[in-house]
């Protein structure tokens, strides 16, 4: 049975922006090889910050020390299966990376925005936010 999305529909993904002393922003590679940001759907109910509390302790074991309040980046791409999905990234701090790999996560780097538009194996939201990135802050 064919699934039917009501044209205006997007899923939601908050994602975590988690920035190192050199501007980099942290990435996380899935075991399918494809590196993501931190974070996730949002489920029903949930606010922005508890969303990606769950998220990043799922794929990372990891606990947040501060989530802003509000987002600095809002966008939509289309995502890898060909679905819209709209991304809200809050400026996110961790307690510390020593993170446990699962499925989700098996490997933690921090990028550059042009490491990230040089490297094939990122999702199409990735691309998209390392160019808004570029655009926001020239230069790093």
């Amino acid at each position: 049975m064919e699934l039917e999305i009501p044209e205006c529909f997007y899923r939601i993904s908050v994602k975590a922006l988690i920035l190192d002393e050199n501007h980099r922003f942290l990435l996380v590679k899935e075991d399918n090889g494809i590196w993501e940001l931190p974070g996730g759907g949002l489920d029903h109910g949930e606010s922005a910050q508890e969303g990606i509390k769950r998220e990043i302790w799922e794929e990372m074991q990891l606990k947040t020390s501060a989530i802003a309040d509000q987002p600095c980046f809002f966008f939509t791409v289309k995502n890898h299966k060909g679905v819209y999905i709209a991304n809200v990234i809050y400026l996110t701090e961790l307690e510390h990376l020593r993170f446990v790999p699962s499925p989700e996560c098996c490997e933690v780097r921090f990028f550059s925005a042009i490491e990230v538009l040089e490297e094939t194996n990122m999702y199409p939201n990735v691309t998209a936010f390392a160019r808004m990135f570029m655009e926001k802050h020239p230069g790093l």
